[in-house]
């Protein structure tokens, strides 16, 4: 099992950042490796949806994410070839108006899951994938 936590300071308020974070199906466009962000289902706070990314090897899941606008959000796997994939953002506004924004992922890989797979979306990707949400709210603001 593969966890970690990063974080980033970003130049926007978290109700600027948490819009970019909550924005599922623009996923595609924000990170290079996923390719398919869809919304199956929106009741009050929770989210089911679809995605699919692109490291060494296409992976299809279905997270449910909860949402706690503007704090943050966190989701738990409900279908896919992971063992477990759950986490979520925690944000914090800074003193001069910005946002720290703690990122938090624990995942488990399947049988058909290459180990490297989890290696990827937990270590080598994190810091990239940071960079890339921190770069759209910025460029949103």
């Amino acid at each position: 099992m593969a966890a970690t936590e990063q974080s980033v300071r970003v130049n926007v308020p978290p109700e600027a950042f948490y819009k970019v974070i909550a924005d599922y199906e623009s996923y595609p466009d924000i990170l290079p490796e996923m390719e398919f962000a869809q919304i199956l289902e929106r009741t009050n706070n929770t989210v089911t949806a679809r995605f699919t990314i692109n490291l060494i090897k296409r992976v299809s899941y279905t997270l449910e994410l909860v949402e706690d606008d503007p704090q943050g959000l966190s989701w738990s796997l409900v279908e896919g070839p992971f063992k477990k994939n759950s986490g979520g953002w925690r944000l914090e506004r800074t003193d001069d108006g910005g946002t720290l924004a703690h990122y938090s992922v624990e995942v488990n890989v399947g049988l058909f899951v290459p180990k490297s797979v989890s290696n990827r979306l937990v270590g080598k990707t994190l810091p990239a994938l940071l960079a890339h949400f921190k770069k759209r709210a910025e460029s949103l603001a």
